[in-house]
């Protein structure tokens, strides 16, 4: 008996992931436990367009964490072959994001301050205003597709992720059982003084995640090289006094400040143009998620 493939467009939603704002979680906690809809996970989002022609089911889910320099064209590329996609896409307070983001390239190796790494009054940093430009990223989503993309804002996974969980699902008229939820820890925190003392040995070995061989086993290798070191210094550190590492921040409040001050504006646009997710729990168990876990551990 020969299969009947649909005729009909399958209806997509697309997760723009952004970094830092739970993008982790929803692709391996969520995500797949939405019920009526196929969900097509990051590892294979490179094959999604043709999975999604074949036609096997009429309702997609993708999701893949776009790098700040490749958004546009990824998302333009995406449109092309769907352009009734729904993008989804979610956006942390400016001032937190940048934070979190030092943070981040500091325990893969980046040796300046936070305004080596963020500049916000002179533009001179490692990470670029355009980078944190919302408005933009909204703009290209409304251009790219025919649909209004839904904008969620991270603060709200974090402050009630009952409801933001269960109102992506209503939003996607998609089901989810929150008891079904694996919510054990994946990612750690790192204390500051694990931070610093990554940052003081980087400056004397080089462990900024790079491709140095052409040949895969080799890189592998290497990987496996960069990652001992790395997390031998971190955790090797939480060992050490802290009367060894200087009192001073790594982040100041004052640069903190400053870069909210900034994005006042934009964050408030942002929040209003966003959907605020609503849904009824009477069918749903209440399910307390790990913080650590959502906020992607750094």
């Amino acid at each position: 008996m020969q299969t009947q493939h649909n005729t009909q467009q399958p209806e997509v939603f697309f997760h723009v992931g952004t970094a830092k704002t739970g993008t982790t979680f929803l692709q391996y906690r969520v995500f797949p436990k939405l019920q009526g809809l196929s969900y097509i996970q990051r590892t294979r989002y490179k094959k999604a367009i043709k999975i999604i022609k074949k036609g096997k089911h009429n309702r997609y889910l993708v999701s893949r964490e776009l790098d700040r320099r490749v958004f546009e064209k990824e998302v333009e590329r995406f449109a092309k072959a769907y352009p009734n996609t729904l993008a989804i896409i979610v956006f942390r307070r400016h001032d937190s994001y940048i934070a979190s983001e030092y943070r981040r390239y500091v325990k893969n190796g980046f040796t300046g301050s936070f305004k080596d790494f963020f500049d916000v009054q002179n533009d001179s940093g490692f990470f670029k205003k355009e980078h944190m430009d919302y408005d933009r990223q909204i703009k290209i989503l409304e251009k790219s597709f025919n649909v209004k993309p839904l904008v969620l804002v991270y603060n709200d996974l974090k402050n009630d992720s009952k409801a933001f969980i269960g109102g992506i699902a209503n939003a996607l008229e998609a089901t989810v059982d929150l008891s079904t939820l694996d919510l054990s820890r994946k990612h750690k925190s790192y204390f500051e003084k694990q931070l610093k003392a990554m940052q003081f040995m980087s400056k004397y070995i080089n462990m900024t995640k790079r491709r140095g061989f052409k040949n895969s086993f080799l890189n592998l290798l290497f990987r496996l090289y960069l990652g001992t070191l790395r997390y031998g210094i971190l955790h090797g550190a939480r060992l050490l006094p802290d009367t060894m590492f200087s009192k001073s921040p790594l982040i100041s409040k004052k640069d903190l400040k400053e870069v909210k001050k900034y994005y006042k504006a934009e964050w408030k646009a942002c929040k209003s143009y966003s959907t605020r997710l609503v849904t009824d729990f009477s069918q749903i168990e209440a399910v307390d998620l790990n913080e650590d876990l959502i906020y992607g551990g750094i």
